[in-house]
């Protein structure tokens, strides 16, 4: 009753714990990364889900930056459950109006990130690496690598790829996936143009699920970096590379090939300036003979898939 009055009366806002924010946070949002959020929070949790919103500074976290760098993690990990924080923060304080009609927070902290430089570079395939971890991988997961490495889609678009998503073009009597924003990071409309490895792998697998364009057993496959591919990329002598490689390797190929930096952000489905919710079919023919290009190792075109 006391709160209620000095919330109505006075205008001071009624105490909130972080875990109650992030809750509603974790209610609310419509993130393509949630998941990756909420394994954040919760560890999050033992450090600040007891503390007042008012409470939580860049003095508060460092006990749980510390003991994650202890634990070998990486900076950029570290940042991304910090940018969650501060996101969460903002949130409270400029969006979420309680029944009293306060905000959640007065002001939030200046939450900053840590400095990357233990980042870990990329690692791009060449054609021999990618040959030796290919033939490592099972079945299922060599056709999603090999679509990836053709397409530059991410993880879980791929995980995600719905058949209903594929657009027959009839100029070009061929097809693409057009992926929704909400099954995209970056929350833009994601074309997926389909070279003829790409395709190659599409049509193999046309038929096999009413759904999912990739799945394992009759289910649709939730992560791809799961024991099989780092079982396979240890015996292939390839510890290194992760299943982000495969994009890097897209995008590299793509600049080796010349194809021209907006034609890489487009295929890459990065944001960019020029892009639209609808492309023309002579747009759609460039990207395709660009993403055609990746196919070619020397002189001898890419088209097999694993058997």
């Amino acid at each position: 009753m006391e709160e209620n009055r000095q919330a109505t009366v006075y205008g001071v806002r009624p105490k909130r714990i972080f875990r109650e924010a992030a809750t509603k946070y974790l209610l609310e949002s419509q993130k393509a990364s949630l998941k990756d959020a909420a394994l954040h929070l919760k560890l999050l949790d033992d450090y600040i889900g007891e503390l007042t919103l008012e409470s939580i500074h860049m003095g508060t976290l460092q006990s749980y930056i510390q003991d994650r760098r202890s634990q070998g993690v990486k900076n950029r990990t570290i940042n991304y459950a910090l940018q969650t924080v501060r996101h969460i923060l903002n949130l409270a304080a400029m969006e979420w109006i309680d029944e009293y009609g306060l905000t959640w927070l007065a002001t939030a902290p200046k939450i900053k990130l840590l400095p990357q430089l233990d980042a870990r570079k990329p690692s791009p395939l060449n054609w021999e690496q990618q040959e030796r971890l290919f033939q490592e991988l099972p079945e299922h997961l060599a056709k999603m690598a090999l679509f990836k490495v053709n397409t530059g889609c991410r993880e879980q678009e791929i995980c995600t790829l719905r058949w209903e998503w594929e657009e027959y073009i009839p100029e070009l009597d061929t097809s693409v996936f057009i992926i929704p924003v909400h099954a995209v990071k970056n929350r833009l409309q994601r074309l997926v143009v389909l070279n003829s490895v790409a395709r190659g792998v599409v049509e193999e697998l046309r038929g096999h699920h009413p759904e999912y364009v990739f799945t394992y057993k009759g289910n649709r496959i939730t992560v791809m970096n799961n024991s099989g591919w780092q079982s396979a990329r240890k015996r292939a002598g390839l510890p290194q590379i992760r299943i982000h490689d495969l994009k890097h390797t897209f995008g590299r190929r793509l600049r080796t090939a010349n194809v021209s930096f907006e034609d890489r952000q487009d295929l890459l489905g990065h944001k960019s300036s020029r892009i639209t919710d609808h492309y023309s079919s002579a747009e759609l023919e460039n990207l395709i003979a660009a993403a055609e290009k990746v196919c070619v190792r020397g002189s001898r075109k890419i088209h097999a898939t694993k058997t």
